[in-house]
């Protein structure tokens, strides 16, 4: 499949990366799988897969930190669609104008029940062709991962082996207190102080459910001062969010590194 141009954004959006640029992946379909993806990186025993938030595989900072991870991590990054063809108009979101959206109806074709077969089969071709694998999910991504670290996601039907190796979650929405009980594999959490979607009391969950468990290691990342949807939106006019994105980004980095290559 040919390349495409990334639908473009205001230049105030792009200016959040301190490495300003184009995306460098290109777009292709893989055998064993349905869904379009923005590929970078070239190596042949680990990936990762990004489930995206819901700006989707388009939004040129998703493309932009996939590269990021394939350069730093070392790693091939898959950025499926998981929305079946569906853009979110990036502008509203940005500015926050969600009356504008039809947020039911896209959440009643993108729900987790409609689209949880989809990443799951997604990972599972991967996980085929990769000997480790790494999940990361933004937003909408972040309850996805969860689900495909459970003690009960194996790369295949009755198999014994996790479906993925590591995951990171950031300002996850739609997540459920189960999905955090059935973790099993490490999990990384990217935590903006301000998250309506994430709150306290789940955050507390969080902390008191995994140190229960005691069944992997885990970490959690606290950004003070910003707020759900930080470290993908990177918007330099909001105080401290083009630091928190940094951050975020050198996080996963180090993250993936360690549980996809240090094992």
């Amino acid at each position: 499949m040919a390349a495409s141009a990334p639908q473009k954004i205001h230049n105030c959006c792009l200016k959040a990366f301190e490495w300003d640029g184009a995306p460098t992946g290109t777009e292709t379909t893989i055998p064993g799988t349905a869904q379009p993806a923005y590929v970078t990186g070239s190596n042949q025993d680990a990936a990762i897969l990004v489930v995206h938030d819901l700006f989707g595989w388009t939004f040129p900072n998703n493309r932009l930190l996939a590269d990021h991870y394939a350069r730093e991590v070392g790693a091939t990054v898959y950025l499926p669609d998981f929305f079946g063809g569906e853009v979110v108009p990036f502008e509203p979101v940005l500015a926050g104008r969600f009356e504008e959206l039809d947020m039911a109806g896209w959440l009643a074709r993108n729900g987790r029940a409609v689209r949880e077969p989809e990443i799951f089969a997604y990972a599972r071709a991967l996980r085929r062709k990769y000997a480790r694998l790494g999940a990361v999910g933004f937003c909408y991504g972040g309850w996805a991962v969860f689900r495909l670290g459970a003690a009960s996601s194996k790369d295949v039907e009755g198999g014994t082996r996790s479906l993925v190796d590591a995951v990171t979650a950031g300002h996850p929405s739609l997540m459920t207190l189960q999905d955090i009980e059935e973790l099993a594999v490490p999990m990384q959490m990217l935590a903006p102080e301000i998250d309506a979607a994430y709150s306290p009391e789940m955050k507390a969950f969080t902390f008191a459910t995994l140190q229960r468990a005691g069944q992997a290691p885990w970490e959690y990342l606290h950004f003070p001062g910003v707020e759900h949807g930080c470290l993908v939106r990177g918007d330099a006019s909001k105080e401290g969010e083009r630091e928190a994105m940094t951050r975020g980004k050198n996080a996963v980095v180090a993250w993936m590194s360690q549980h996809l290559f240090d094992v």
